[in-house]
C-alpha cells in the first residue's frame, strides 16, 4: 500500500516472502530453534549470574553474549512466526525499520564482543602474569560498553542510509525479515550504491578483525602447546575452540549473505544463508559454549539441581 505525503510516494508496508510457501513446516521449525535459543541462553545467562565460581571476565563477556543473542534472535523470529501463524506476510514501515536498526545493532554487537574474547584469551594465556591487570572489572566493563556501543554507531549509519532511499520497485522483500540486501533490491535511486559500499566497506572490517582475531589464534594455539600438563592443555583448547568455532560460522556466513549478487528472483540459498548467519548462531552457541566447558556444567547441574 501507497500514500502520498508532501507531494512524495512513501511505502507503508513491506510483503515479507521468505516461506510463504511453507509456513507450517516454517513456523514449528523457527519454534523450535527460538524455544532452543530461548532455553539456552536463559540458562547460560541464569548459571553465570547466580554462580560467584563464574564472576570472571571470560563469564561476564559470555554472559553479555547471551543477552546478545536473545535480542538478534527475538528481532526477526517472532515477527516471521506470527505472519505464519495468522497467514499474513506484512509487516509495516516503522516496523522494518525497527527490525533493520535493532537487528543490526545485536549483530554488531554480537561481533564486536566475541572480538573482546579473543582478547581476553589471548591475555590469559599469553601473558597470564599480567590478566589480573589487564582485565580488571573496569576494563571488562569498559571492553563490554564498547560493544554495545560499536552496535549503536554501525546500526544507526546502515539504517540511516538505507531508508533514505526511495522505495519504487514494489514492496515484497525475497527473505523472512528485513534484509537490507534484499531491501536495496526496491529502491530506483542510483544512491542505492552508496549503502552498497558501506556495506562492502563494513565486511571487509569484519573480514580484517577476523584476519586479526586468526593470527592470534595462532599465537595462543603456540603458547598451548608449550603448555607443560596435558591437562593444562585441554583445559586451554576447550576455552578455545568452542569462541574460534562460533565466530568462523558466524563471519563465513553474514559474510557470504551481503558479498554475494542478489539475484533479481527469489532465491533458496539466501533463505538458507539468512538463516544460518541469523538464528543458528544464537541457536547453537549456547551448546557450543557449554559442551566442552565443565564449569559451565558445573553452574547449570548447581543451578538445575541435577547431579
Amino acid at each position: 500500500m501507497r500514500k502520498n505525503m508532501s507531494n512524495r510516494t512513501t511505502l507503508t508496508h513491506f510483503l515479507l516472502l521468505g516461506f510463504s510457501d511453507l509456513q507450517i513446516l516454517h513456523f514449528v521449525g523457527f519454534l523450535v530453534m527460538y524455544l532452543a535459543a530461548l532455553v539456552g541462553n536463559l540458562l547460560i545467562f541464569m548459571a553465570i549470574a547466580f554462580d560467584h565460581h563464574l564472576h570472571t571476565p571470560m563469564y561476564f563477556f559470555l554472559m553479555n553474549l547471551s543477552i546478545l543473542d536473545l535480542g538478534s534472535i527475538s528481532v526477526t523470529v517472532p515477527k516471521s512466526m506470527a505472519n505464519s501463524l495468522m497467514n499474513t506476510r506484512s509487516i509495516s514501515y516503522a516496523g522494518c525499520v525497527a527490525q533493520v536498526f535493532f537487528f543490526l545493532f545485536f549483530v554488531t554487537a554480537d561481533f564486536s564482543l566475541l572480538i573482546v574474547m579473543a582478547y581476553d584469551r589471548y591475555v590469559a594465556i599469553c601473558q597470564p602474569l599480567h590478566y589480573d591487570t589487564m582485565m580488571n572489572s573496569r576494563a571488562c566493563v569498559q571492553m563490554a560498553a564498547g560493544a554495545w556501543i560499536s552496535g549503536i554507531l554501525n546500526s544507526v549509519l546502515h539504517t540511516g542510509n538505507t531508508f533514505a532511499l526511495i522505495f519504487c520497485g514494489g514492496n515484497m522483500v525475497d527473505q523472512f525479515f528485513c534484509e537490507i540486501p534484499q531491501l536495496l533490491k526496491l529502491t530506483c535511486s542510483d544512491s542505492y550504491l552508496s549503502e552498497g559500499g558501506v556495506i562492502a566497506f563494513t565486511v571487509c572490517l569484519v573480514l580484517g578483525c577476523f584476519v586479526f582475531m586468526i593470527v592470534s589464534y595462532v599465537q595462543l594455539f603456540k603458547s598451548v602447546l608449550r603448555i607443560p600438563s596435558e591437562q593444562g592443555r585441554n583445559k586451554a583448547i576447550s576455552t578455545c575452540l568452542p569462541h574460534l568455532t562460533v565466530v568462523s560460522l558466524f563471519v563465513f556466513f553474514a559474510s557470504f549473505a551481503h558479498l554475494k549478487p542478489t539475484s533479481s528472483s527469489p532465491s533458496a540459498l539466501d533463505l538458507v544463508v539468512a538463516v544460518l548467519y541469523s538464528i543458528l548462531p544464537p541457536t547453537v552457541n549456547p551448546i557450543i559454549y557449554s559442551m566442552r566447558n565443565k564449569e559451565i556444567k558445573a553452574a547449570l547441574r548447581r543451578l538445575t539441581g541435577c547431579r
